[in-house]
């Protein structure tokens, strides 16, 4: 195994929990302001996830205040402090760019049913 390798599964991180596009989530981001630092909550939903390896990312999509905003996160920084999975959505698709361009009730997410 070449150093490269070793390099980038030290950084893997293994606390994130599995999540998929449609699905809810809260995204717990470290802010630095000056020399201090705090938390910021991202809740949105996950319209696409990119897998290359160590550089995967995810993109969150929130509306605030009518205007929509899209964020995207590296999957193993380390200024993300943790990722709550909210709710599961039911799409059939794996970018959901689609919903961009939908408003109101037609860019709502069926939610995922799932048996205990």
């Amino acid at each position: 195994m070449n150093i490269l390798d070793e390099l980038q599964k030290e950084q893997i991180r293994m606390d994130i929990p599995d999540f998929r596009p449609g699905d809810t989530v809260k995204v717990h981001v470290r802010i630095v302001e000056g020399n201090r630092e705090r938390i910021q909550v991202f809740e949105g939903v996950v319209i696409g996830i990119s897998n290359k390896g160590t550089g995967s990312s995810y993109t969150v999509r929130k509306v605030s205040y009518g205007i929509g905003v899209e964020r995207v996160f590296p999957h193993d920084s380390p200024l993300v402090d943790k990722v709550e999975v909210v709710s599961r959505g039911r799409v059939r698709r794996s970018k959901i760019y689609y919903i961009r361009k939908l408003r109101g009730k037609a860019a709502r997410i069926k939610e995922k049913i799932s048996n205990l």
